[in-house]
């Protein structure tokens, strides 16, 4: 299916929906292909971070989500 085949039968489809829901996700699809995405570049400090935070992860140095919800509960509790 070429593009302009493609586009034609997107059109007939938004054309004939009734449901809002599928109208506001197409617009948002469509809204990023048109957005000016500016990527978000890390600092130096910022990329050591994420590689320390890599590491600690590697060797087994985080919390479990359910040990983590525990320690700010007992913190929010004092």
């Amino acid at each position: 299916m070429s593009t302009v085949e493609l586009r034609k039968r997107l059109i007939d489809k938004i054309q004939k929906t009734q449901d809002e829901r599928i109208l506001e996700e197409a617009f948002r699809l469509l809204e990023l292909e048109t957005e000016d995405i500016e990527i978000y570049q890390l600092n130096d400090d910022q990329k050591k971070a994420i590689n320390e935070a890599r590491q600690q992860i590697k060797n087994g140095q985080f919390l479990t989500e359910e040990q983590a919800n525990k320690e700010i509960d007992e913190w929010l509790n004092k």
